[in-house]
Order: structure tokens, then C-alpha cells, then sequence
């Protein structure tokens, strides 16, 4: 397969994670790198050893050899320059979420389709084998049927300059680390029928701590707990009548280990092989551009997210519990 061509729009902290794993995959190459300025784009590319430097997003986008991009702007920006980047012609990897607001992400994926182009939302820990191995153990009835999945992820955003703590660029706990808990809900339980959620907030107004119930199809209930102003953790538990299967690193999957507890109280460790999930996500969709495989998440699962996090939000602003359609 010939290589598909990447451009990096923007300098973003977390590139150096796409980065790394990009560079394994033998169907990307990086090619160009994109900021606000040729000074700061000219450091960066020499830094990591990207070929081309542009000093504006928009020449990047006008650059005929970069054929996808890769969009690690804050939240606030995400559709913007999705929507740009994919009338430029460009395939489009975006950072999660895509937005909060699900008519955006109608339009984003209408102007895919139109410009018959990719847009994927860059959960990478979906592509992770881990993950996979969850949903398949899962399937076998490993917990017998399913009843209950808690989630948590947090840590402490120290920098009061954090772009997760400010309100404009669409930060807080919810939208940087609680939508992978929301992720996970969906994609064991499916969409999610109502929620309830409560906030603690804190930066420039922003929720750094979030913790929701939400009730699925069949009796499963969901709850996660969620910040930016709380202790390191990673959790993801699902429990049956029939067991529970545990993962101590279910977004990262640096270590990739599942237990599995039965109804005897006995517990098993199944280990499973050690995969970079931005490789991954890189190499599924350039895969789709080269017509060799499909995204593996697309305008569902994506518009599944915005309206789970809209209700979210809207239960724990007003303090009620909503129903979605």
C-alpha cells in the first residue's frame, strides 16, 4: 500500500503521542506541520524531523501533497477546521471529542460526504486490542448478562493556562477525559436512554469534576466519575450476573491487562499484546483513504457521543435528569 501523506495542523502537546505512533505505521508519512507562525512551524518541524513547515493552518490546507490531517487544536476549534480542512479536500483525523453539539457533527460528516472524503474522531483507544478483547469476551458471556459498567479517569490540570480549564475553548473534565467513560458506556451498554449528572467547577468556569448515572437498554445502568482536579486513575469495570471484568488501563493501554472475575470469586489475568493505539488509529484510516478498509468509528458513534455529552451537561446545569430521543 502506498503511503498516505499527513499533515499536522498545529503544535499541540499531544502530537508527540501521534507522532511516535504514526511513524511505526507503514502506510503514514508525515509530511508537513502547520502553526500560527514560520517561526514556531520552522522549530517544530525541525524538532521531530517533519519535512515541510507552514506558517498559517490555512497554507497547510492548500499544500497538494498532504492528503489527510491530523487536528489537535483545543475542543473549541475542532469543527471549524474540520469542516475546512475536508472542502480543502483533505481526509480528516480529529482529536475527541469532535464537539459537544450534535447538529456540528451532522454538518461535519454532510460535508465529508459531499467532498467524498474521511472524517473519523481520534478516540484511540477503541483501536486498541484491549478493547477489542473486552467487547469479545463480552460477547462470549464471560459476565453473564450485563448489568453494570463504571468508568473513571482523572488527574490534576495544575497550569491555570491549561486550555482544558477554559470556558471559551470548550475545556472541562467532561470533554477531555470523561468523554472515553462515555465511550466506553456506549459502546458495552449502546446509546444511553436518560442521564443525571452533577458538576463541581472550578478554572475559568469549566466542570473539573463530573460524575453521571446514565440508564441504558435491558436494565444496564452506567456511572463514571470524571476530573481535572482529581488524583491519577483509570478505571473500567464491567459487571454480570455471571462475573465482572476489570481494566486498570483502559484508555492508555500502556499495560494492557484484563481480569476477569467469575462467579466463584476466582480471578484470571488475561494479558494481551502491547499495541500503540495512535498507530492504530493512523493506520485504519489511512487504510480507508487507500479503499482497503473502513473507519472503524464514523458519523454514528460520533454523533452518539455529541448528544450524550449535550444531556450530560444540560442534566447537570439544570439539575434534572433527561431523556434522550
Amino acid at each position: 500500500m502506498t503511503a498516505v501523506n499527513w499533515g499536522i495542523l498545529s503544535t499541540a502537546h499531544i502530537n508527540r503521542l501521534f507522532l511516535a505512533g504514526a511513524r511505526q505505521a507503514d502506510n503514514v508519512q508525515i509530511v508537513a506541520v502547520a502553526s500560527r507562525s514560520q517561526a514556531r512551524a520552522d522549530e517544530y518541524a525541525q524538532v521531530n524531523e517533519i519535512p515541510r513547515a507552514h506558517s498559517s493552518y490555512e497554507a497547510l490546507l492548500e499544500d497538494p501533497d498532504v492528503e489527510a490531517v491530523y487536528i489537535s487544536l483545543p475542543n473549541s476549534m475542532h469543527i471549524e477546521w474540520s469542516v475546512r480542512a475536508l472542502q480543502a479536500g483533505k481526509h480528516v483525523l480529529c482529536e475527541k471529542p469532535l464537539t459537544r453539539r450534535p447538529s456540528e457533527v451532522q454538518h461535519a460528516f454532510d460535508v465529508a460526504e459531499s467532498n467524498n472524503r474521511w472524517l473519523m474522531e481520534a478516540f484511540m483507544w477503541r483501536h486498541n486490542p484491549q478493547t477489542r478483547r473486552l467487547t469479545e469476551l463480552i460477547a462470549a458471556g464471560a459476565v453473564g448478562r450485563v448489568r453494570m459498567i463504571r468508568a473513571v479517569f482523572g488527574f490534576v490540570a495544575h497550569d491555570p493556562r491549561n486550555v482544558r480549564l477554559s470556558k471559551t475553548l470548550d475545556g472541562g473534565a467532561l470533554m477531555d477525559v470523561g468523554c472515553y467513560c462515555v465511550s466506553a458506556a456506549r459502546l458495552i451498554a449502546g446509546e444511553p436512554e436518560r442521564v443525571s449528572a452533577e458538576q463541581a467547577l472550578g478554572g475559568e468556569g469549566v466542570d473539573v469534576a463530573f460524575a453521571a448515572t446514565m440508564r441504558h437498554a435491558d436494565d444496564v445502568l452506567s456511572h463514571f466519575d470524571a476530573g481535572l482536579a482529581l488524583a491519577s486513575r483509570d478505571l473500567l469495570e464491567v459487571t454480570g450476573d455471571g462475573g465482572s471484568l476489570r481494566l486498570t488501563d483502559p484508555w492508555h493501554c500502556r499495560n494492557p491487562v484484563i481480569e476477569l472475575t467469575g462467579k466463584d470469586g476466582a480471578t484470571e489475568r488475561i494479558e494481551i499484546e502491547k499495541a500503540d493505539s495512535y498507530r492504530l488509529e493512523a493506520e485504519n484510516l489511512s487504510a480507508a483513504i487507500r479503499g482497503d478498509a473502513e473507519p472503524l468509528l464514523g458519523r454514528a458513534d460520533a454523533l452518539g457521543q455529541a448528544r450524550t455529552i449535550e444531556a450530560l451537561y444540560e442534566a447537570a446545569d439544570e439539575q434534572r435528569v433527561v431523556t434522550l430521543g
